[in-house]
C-alpha cells in the first residue's frame, strides 16, 4: 500500500464504522474498512504506508491484540485506538506498548482527522528515510562492486565505507586474488575525492622518478599501490618523504597479501613507512572463510561473462553450487571468476577442488542447500523445510548450526 493518505479502520460495529469511513473519506482519506482483528491483519505489514484506526474492545481479538501484532509486523507502524469511557486507564497503558495516540468516542472530527493527519505524516517520514537509507547502503559502490551475504561480507561493505570517509592511508590486505585493487577502487569511489583520479601500479616498478610522477599525476585523488612489499628500497623513502606533504597530494592505499609485521622484521619494508600507511586496515576475507558468497558470486560472474560476450545465461543447478562451496579457492575471487567465465561459455563445469575433510565438505554442502532452499523459499522457513523435506525442527536446528538467519533471505 503506497496511498500515505491510508487509513486501516478496524471496529466491529458496522454503524460506527460506516460513519467513520465516510468522515474520512470527506477529509480526503482513503479508507480500508474491517470489521475485526482477522479481517484487518493482512493489511498490516511493514509496507503499509498510512495509519491504523482501530477500536479497543473488540469480541475476540481486541485492540491491544491489534496493536501487539502491529509492532510486531512494524515498530514504526502508527496505530490510533478508539476508546469508551471505561476504557482510558487501558489506552494509556496501549500509549506505554507503543500506540500513537488515542480518541474517546464519540470524537470529534477536527480532533480525529488532526490525530490521523499527524500519524501519516510520522509513517510517510519513516519511509521516507527507510528509503533514503536504503538507497544509501544498496546503491553506492560498495553494494555495487563488493558481492556477498555473508556477515564477513556485510562487515567488509561497513568497513570501506567506514574507511573512504575518513580520508587518511590505508592497508588493503587479503590473499592472493580476494581483490585488494578493487577494495581500493570501493574506497576512492565513497570518498571526497571521488571525481578527483584514481590511480593503480604495482609497487614492484616504482622506481622515484616514476613513483613522483605516478603521485603527480594523481594530485587530490587516490593512489593505490598494490603488493607494497616489493616497494624497492629506494622508492620507500622517497614514498615516506611524499607523504610528509599534505598540500595537493594524493591519499595512498598500499595493498598486500604478505604478512607486513614480517616483511618489516625481515628488513624488506621500512618500519616508518609501514607505520605511516598503517593507519587505517581492511581486511579482505577469504572465499574459504565465507563459503555461503560463492554461489552468489558466481552467478553474478557468470552474468558479466555472459553480458561482455553476449551469450545467453546459462541455469546454474544447485549441485554445482554445493560443489563450488566444497572447494576451497585457494585463488579467491580471480580463481572463482575465471571459473565462471569457462561454465559461461560450455567450456566445462568448474574442476573439483574438495578441500578439507569429509565432515567438512559435507557441511559445506549442506549449507549450500540450506541457503539455497531459502532463497527459492524467500526467507520462509516452514516451505523450505517443506522442499527439502525435513520436519520444522530439524530444519531449525540445521539453520543454528551453520549460523543461518531465515530472515537474511526474505
Amino acid at each position: 500500500m503506497s496511498d500515505v493518505n491510508h487509513v486501516l479502520l478496524v471496529d466491529d460495529d458496522p454503524a460506527v464504522r460506516e460513519a467513520l469511513s465516510q468522515t474520512l473519506e470527506l477529509a480526503e482519506m482513503s479508507v480500508t474498512a474491517a470489521g475485526s482483528f482477522v479481517e484487518a491483519k493482512d493489511h498490516i505489514t511493514p509496507s503499509f504506508a498510512g495509519a491504523i484506526l482501530s477500536d479497543m474492545r473488540m469480541p475476540g481479538r481486541d485492540g491491544f491484540h491489534l496493536l501487539d501484532y502491529a509492532q510486531k509486523q512494524d515498530a514504526d507502524l502508527p496505530v490510533v485506538l478508539l476508546t469508551g469511557e471505561g476504557d482510558i486507564p487501558m489506552a494509556v497503558r496501549a500509549m506505554g506498548a507503543g500506540a500513537f495516540g488515542f480518541l474517546k468516542k464519540p470524537c470529534a472530527t477536527d480532533d480525529l482527522v488532526a490525530t490521523l493527519g499527524r500519524a501519516m505524516r510520522a509513517r510517510a517520514m519513516v519511509l521516507e528515510n527507510r528509503r533514503m537509507k536504503a538507497q544509501l547502503e544498496t546503491g553506492d559502490a560498495a553494494s555495487r562492486m563488493l558481492f556477498g551475504v555473508s556477515k564477513q561480507a556485510e562487515e567488509l561493505r561497513a568497513r570501506v565505507r567506514a574507511v573512504a570517509m575518513a580520508g587518511a592511508e590505508a592497508l588493503i590486505l587479503g590473499a592472493p586474488g580476494s581483490g585488494t585493487s578493487k577494495v581500493a577502487e570501493v574506497v576512492h569511489l565513497l570518498s571526497p575525492r571521488a571525481m578527483a583520479p584514481f590511480r593503480k601500479a604495482p609497487a614492484a616498478t616504482m622506481t622515484p622518478d616514476t613513483l613522483q610522477s605516478v603521485l603527480d599525476d594523481t594530485e587530490g585523488g587516490t593512489l593505490f599501490l598494490d603488493e607494497i612489499a616489493a616497494l624497492p628500497e629506494t622508492s620507500q623513502f622517497a614514498l615516506l618523504q611524499a607523504l610528509d606533504f599534505d598540500e595537493g597530494r594524493p591519499r595512498v592505499l598500499a595493498g598486500s597479501y604478505r604478512d607486513l609485521q614480517a616483511e618489516v622484521a625481515e628488513g624488506r619494508l621500512t618500519p616508518e613507512l609501514y607505520y605511516k600507511l598503517d593507519v587505517l586496515r581492511v581486511r579482505i576475507p577469504s572465499l574459504r572463510e565465507r563459503p555461503e558468497d560463492i554461489p552468489e558470486l558466481f552467478r553474478r560472474y557468470v552474468d558479466i561473462a555472459c553480458e561482455q560476450a553476449a551469450l545467453p545465461r546459462p541455469e546454474i543447478p544447485p549441485e554445482l553450487n554445493a560443489r563450488l562451496m566444497a572447494q576451497d579457492w585457494p585463488g579467491n575471487a580471480r580463481a572463482l571468476m575465471n571459473a565462471a567465465m569457462r561454465f559461461a561459455m560450455g567450456i566445462g563445469d568448474p574442476e573439483e577442488e574438495p578441500g578439507g575433510g569429509l565432515a567438512e565438505q559435507l557441511a559445506r554442502v549442506e549449507r549450500s542447500l540450506l541457503i539455497e532452499a531459502l532463497k527459492r523459499a524467500r526467507g520462509n522457513a516452514t516451505e523450505a523445510a517443506a522442499a527439502l523435506d525435513l520436519p520444522r525442527k530439524t530444519f531449525y536446528d540445521k539453520l543454528t548450526r551453520h549460523a543461518i538467519r531465515a530472515e537474511s533471505y526474505r
